[in-house]
């Protein structure tokens, strides 16, 4: 098992160029499903999830000719339907959360799909209940072996009908798009996640041939069609490293520069970060971070502490909430983190904790943060990452740190951030690789 071994303490400078987004990257890579002609992806990170999909999709009968780094071409001509229940596809699609939007694309076009139940972080209970009952209400029905955790549902015909999600679900959404695009007649959406990569979906999707309005909004309008055909795509740069970036610039005192961010595409993140006192700019389409020595949380109007807290688009992403929790450990002043959707992913602050940092954990889902304003450093230690945000965060919190740091069970952060630590060493990053 890898890790990664830190000195911290150290000021970096330069430039950074945000990989593809993760997320959206884990969406689109299902869409070439609904089709049997050529689709062309680009700018997909090189990371282990995107390239377990992949492979995966390739063992599924999927052709995949890669182009060049980050682009690649699928053509979805046949699916191998007995291997998707299979042995191998039960182990390599439980081991990716992201495996379960292929099963939308494939009950619209061939009537049925198998999966597993998906793993991924353990960052608490993430149901999947949200994606069948949409399915349902399109005319499919499914089957669950509670013995062997494995799904199936299939549908002679799905059929357009209204949708009202129970939670504005972003990978529920997309799965059930992909599968309401070639349903009979016309399926209205309600209560849809709209964040940008979703929409990016639903732009992709129309560039193949379907007819879904209401992009940007939580209600979704699609007429269905018969066949959809190949497009090109790009992914968007992913706005969780975009956020992790301008976090370690702050931690570490640095001067960074985050190239082509999409920043129309950002929301409310540079705000969030600007209300803990950083100092950002927009230069263009980048964003550049000055170094900044001291920063100062803001509070409410009538001076109550204030809350950060995650919420569906286009409130603040809560795969942030984990890097805005580690910035406010050396700010001025007080801040209450409040994870709303996952009552597991505030768990890693006892590393920090153990750093020095000055973290009261009220309850799963909520924690105080008392900032040092920089007089007491954070202090190098052994730790494990126990998912992909919080294992980003505590990277950050490391490179900030006097001493040495090492970080154990890095996988869980290549599943989500490529290279990290050859980009970090090239701004003057003291980060080895080890194992």
């Amino acid at each position: 098992m890898a890790s990664f071994e830190i000195i911290g303490g150290k000021a970096l400078k330069g430039e950074l160029t945000p990989q593809g987004a993760k997320n959206e990257a884990l969406q689109v890579l299902c869409a070439p499903l609904l089709t049997a002609e050529k689709v062309t992806i680009s700018n997909l990170p090189d990371i282990i999830d995107v390239n377990k999909l992949i492979s995966l999709l390739q063992a599924m009968g999927v052709k995949v000719e890669k182009v060049e780094k980050g682009t690649y071409i699928f053509q979805a001509k046949e699916i191998d339907f007995d291997y998707l229940e299979s042995e191998d596809f039960k182990l390599r699609a439980a081991s990716l959360r992201g495996s379960i939007m292929i099963v939308g694309p494939l009950l619209a076009r061939f009537g049925r799909g198998f999966i597993p139940k998906p793993g991924g972080d353990k960052i608490g209970r993430r149901r999947l209940d949200t994606h069948f009952e949409g399915f349902k209400l399109l005319g499919a029905k499914f089957n669950y072996d509670s013995g062997e955790h494995f799904y199936s549902v299939e549908a002679k015909k799905l059929k357009g009908t209204f949708i009202h999600l129970d939670e504005a679900s972003v990978t529920g959404t997309a799965n059930i798009l992909m599968a309401a695009v070639l349903a009979e007649g016309k399926t209205t959406f309600y209560n849809a996640a709209c964040e940008p990569y979703i929409q990016q979906l639903c732009k992709m999707l129309n560039s193949m041939g379907a007819k879904i309005s209401g992009i940007a909004s939580n209600m979704l309008h699609i007429e269905g069609v018969k066949q959809l055909g190949g497009c090109f795509h790009r992914v968007l740069p992913d706005m969780i490293e975009i956020g992790s970036f301008i976090g370690l610039a702050a931690m570490t005192q640095s001067e960074i520069t985050i190239k082509d961010v999409s920043w129309d595409n950002l929301g409310i993140i540079p705000n969030v970060f600007r209300r803990l006192g950083i100092k950002l700019e927009q230069r263009g389409d980048d964003i550049f971070v000055p170094a900044q020595k001291n920063y100062e949380i803001d509070t409410f109007i009538d001076g109550s502490i204030l809350t950060i807290y995650d919420a569906p688009w286009p409130g603040f992403t809560p795969d942030l909430l984990s890097i805005i929790l580690v910035v406010a450990t050396q700010a001025k002043g007080s801040v209450l983190i409040h994870q709303k959707m996952f009552e597991s992913r505030l768990f890693f602050v006892d590393k920090l904790i153990d750093m020095g940092a000055q973290i009261i954990l009220c309850d799963p889902h909520r924690a105080t943060v008392i900032g040092m304003n920089r007089e007491h450093d954070l202090k190098g230690i052994s730790m494990t990452s126990p998912d992909i945000r919080a294992g980003v965060s505590l990277l950050i919190a490391a490179l900030s740190a006097k001493g040495k740091s090492t970080i154990h069970n890095i996988e869980q952060i290549d599943r989500g951030y490529q290279n990290i630590e050859i980009r970090l060493r090239n701004i003057g990053a003291d980060i080895t690789r080890v194992g």
